[in-house]
């Protein structure tokens, strides 16, 4: 057996020192760890008709909200068909005629929009502008008549828009125009981003409208938390717990009216083949994917098209979706089964779909 001896009075003292020591270093360590990042810097601004959330952390953050701030309202002036000399409204006004050159931005939503187009069969269709225009959702909406939408039907086809060559654009036949509205909170969220990484903050949430983007990681690989919203209520119905990528939501509780005449309820959703807001059995699809305008564009098409019908599209994009029905049932493709929780005892879990 070892036999103990008590520690000197120097001993005890240089053992203190050292405790001492090791206290301010973990201080440190804990200070720099958390320096920047644990009080976000919070703005919310306007544009695009929605409002745009930032929390953003870390060296920078208030320069890099800023500037976020005005790389939206930038994109907005490219990208809107109501802004006079945008790249739309101007591709729009040449409808028929020659190429004209637009802003690289321009144009690559235009191909990610146009990729969407073509993959879902044109259930997602951004020439829709003449029969959204006809609905008005965005002013006073109302019920057009058959005739009217009948006879636009045929002035909606993506494939009337060409892009050849960057930065040149032409959409082949007048008549037709381009609506990105399905596309530009999605498209707004990747400017966001992109302007986090150039100003190297650490880590920052940004919500344009119904898409939100991510950059950088949570202290010890902690996920972002979504809430997936009730269709019925202000509230949720789920959460999703997620380390990167962007998320969109198209819902027919966003923009809707009834008809006074037949009590019926129509959302902003068209189908681009009907003329009329898609019947799937949705209320809403979120998904998740690596781009902005992607997600934003996927949602919108997976809503028209219906769950069973979306599985294909999504693949080919990499990307995940929540389904909600109509009968309150929530649906997930298999790359959200660990990521998603249900918080509402109003729905409950459909399962997965693949």
């Amino acid at each position: 057996m070892k036999k103990l001896f008590p520690l000197s009075l120097k001993q005890k003292k240089l053992t203190t020192l050292l405790f001492l020591i090791l206290a301010v270093i973990l201080l440190c360590l804990t200070f720099f760890l958390f320096k920047g990042t644990e009080e976000g810097y919070q703005i919310t601004t306007y544009s695009m008709g929605s409002y745009v959330q930032q929390t953003v952390y870390g060296n920078n953050r208030e320069e890099a909200a800023a500037g976020a701030a005005q790389a939206v309202d930038a994109l907005d002036r490219l990208i809107s068909w109501r802004v006079e000399g945008s790249d739309i409204q101007r591709l729009n006004a040449h409808a028929g005629e020659d190429f004209i050159s637009i802003d690289p931005t321009t144009w690559e939503i235009l191909q990610d929009s146009l990729s969407v187009c073509e993959k879902s069969g044109g259930a997602f269709d951004i020439t829709i502008a003449p029969l959204s225009q006809l609905w008005r959702f965005d002013e006073t909406p109302h019920l057009p008549e058959d005739s009217m939408i009948q006879s636009l039907l045929s002035q909606v086809d993506h494939r009337v828009l060409s892009l050849p060559e960057e930065y040149e654009a032409a959409l082949q036949k007048s008549g037709f125009a381009i609506d990105l509205g399905a596309v530009g909170k999605g498209a707004a969220c990747d400017a966001i981003i992109k302007v986090y990484e150039e100003q190297g903050v650490d880590r920052a949430v940004a919500a344009v409208g119904g898409s939100v983007g991510f950059w950088g990681q949570k202290p010890f690989g902690t996920p972002w938390k979504v809430t997936v919203r009730d269709p019925d209520s202000p509230g949720g119905l789920g959460i999703l717990s997620l380390h990167r990528g962007f998320v969109s939501t198209s819902g027919s509780y966003e923009r809707s009216f009834v008809d006074e005449e037949t009590g019926k309820t129509y959302h902003h959703l068209l189908d681009p083949k009907t003329g009329y807001p898609a019947e799937t059995h949705l209320v809403s699809v979120t998904v998740l994917s690596n781009k902005g305008s992607l997600s934003d564009a996927l949602s919108t098409a997976c809503f028209v098209l219906g769950m069973e019908e979306s599985v294909f599209l999504l693949r080919e994009f990499q990307a995940d979706a929540v389904f909600v029905t109509d009968s309150k049932e929530v649906y997930l493709t298999e790359g959200l089964e660990e990521s998603f929780e249900l918080t509402s005892s109003g729905y409950q879990l459909g399962g997965v779909v693949s």
